[in-house]
């Protein structure tokens, strides 16, 4: 059981909304920010930073200040207002021909805490509390969470007929993805969804668990001030956008190391066959084919590894994910990484930069090696969650990401 609301949005006007959407805070540094911005980009407001010369340091107080200025400004000018009423919205996201549709809304901080949203990450309590000191100081879940659900057949049609309308943005970002938002301005059916949500037995994180957490103990702190708190106080509510468990899908996230841990080429390649069947694919790049299929990247030369039988265990919901068959079996014995969180000697790349990414940073001399994994499932996502597991850092990559600034939800008074 879940509990959900409507909201009214603040949200550009339909002719700035493809320039103040922005990217995520999270996929892209200052420098980047800052060239990509233009005048209305939200990016001024979450990542504020960039509107000092030189770039200041994105968690002092003068730049948590300038958040809080720049939010007040966006509105003062026009280009952020806020919907008369509260509605549910549809969000639409096209990416290479696949198009899934999201629903805008409020979900309740004690879903979060009692484990009816469940996670599948842990946080890191400096990024944790980066989020939480933004959120408390707009009143405002300025991004979206990305969460997901088991299907449903009367929500998928409900969204069917919304959609069926023209939409109130449609805009096709820079990187090419598609964006496309319905205000469902039916309050029968707004009221139907509440309904549907309230037999839905969980929700799940598909990401931003930063910022899941961060409004949860923002939550909690207000809940503390108010001696009349009934459960029903806009603070009590976070904005997600949830999708259909069957419309996502996870891509792939990399490896790359920058030693070999005193091995050689020759030396790794033979330890290595000892778990794996390995097998030299020559110049051309490699992608994993299957479950327990890797892509290695070293000195030119693509390799495929496939794990050996018995090497992994698919009865444990978090032993059967390649990440922890790599870790396990590689980093750790072979290359002596221990706690990926901390190494300093492991990157993290996502799929969406492509596995040429992993050739470049090699090839460059800035790493010895590249790991391409296969890219985990949403049942392997849901599986993990409600076992109550916690999957191994950097194992999931959703693309496209939400775009910033689409909707925002405010809780001040």
């Amino acid at each position: 059981m879940v509990r959900i609301k409507p909201f009214a949005a603040i949200r550009p006007p339909k002719e700035y909304a493809a320039e103040v959407a922005s990217r995520p805070y999270d996929v892209l540094n200052s420098v980047e920010a800052k060239a990509e911005a233009t005048e209305r980009s939200l990016l001024h407001i979450i990542k504020p930073e960039i509107d000092f010369d030189p770039i200041a340091d994105e968690h002092s107080e003068e730049v948590y200040q300038k958040a809080i200025e720049n939010f007040k400004k966006w509105q003062a000018e026009g280009w952020l207002k806020q919907d008369d009423e509260e509605y549910y919205y549809v969000y639409a996201q096209t990416m290479e021909g696949r198009t899934q549709y999201g629903l805008a809304m409020c979900c309740h901080y004690e879903d979060y805490l009692s484990g009816a949203i469940k996670k599948h990450e842990l946080t890191r309590p400096d990024k944790e509390e980066d989020r939480m000191i933004h959120v408390r100081n707009q009143q405002a879940n300025i991004e979206p969470v990305f969460f997901t659900y088991p299907d449903d057949e009367e929500i998928n049609a409900i969204v069917a007929e919304v959609i069926k309308a023209e939409p109130d943005y449609d805009f096709t970002a820079a990187d090419g993805f598609g964006h496309t938002m319905w205000v469902i301005r039916d309050q029968q059916k707004n009221s139907r969804l509440t309904e549907l949500f309230a037999a839905i037995p969980a929700l799940y994180v598909a990401d931003g668990h930063h910022r899941t957490a961060a409004a949860a103990r923002v939550g909690q702190e207000c809940q503390k001030k108010n001696p009349n708190h009934t459960g029903n106080e806009e603070y009590c509510f976070f904005l997600a956008v949830i999708f259909p468990a069957s419309q996502l899908k996870i891509i792939d996230y990399n490896r790359v190391v920058k030693d070999l841990n005193g091995l050689t080429p020759e030396e790794l390649l033979e330890k290595l066959a000892v778990a794996f069947e390995v097998e030299c694919k020559g110049e051309e790049i490699y992608t994993p084919a299957a479950l327990h299929n890797f892509a290695l990247y070293m000195e030119g030369k693509w390799y495929s590894l496939t794990a050996k039988p018995g090497t992994y265990n698919d009865a444990d919901p978090i032993g059967v994910l390649d990440v922890t068959v790599l870790s396990d079996l590689v980093l750790d014995k072979i290359l002596d990484i221990k706690d990926l969180r901390t190494s300093k000697r492991i990157d993290f790349v996502g799929g969406i930069r492509g596995l040429g990414e992993l050739k470049r940073r090699v090839d460059s001399g800035e790493m010895k090696a590249a790991f391409a994994l296969y890219p985990v499932s949403m049942q392997q996502l849901i599986d993990i969650a409600d076992t109550g597991n916690i999957m191994p850092p950097k194992t999931t990559w959703f693309e496209p990401k939400l775009r910033s600034g689409v909707v925002i939800h405010s809780f001040a008074e």
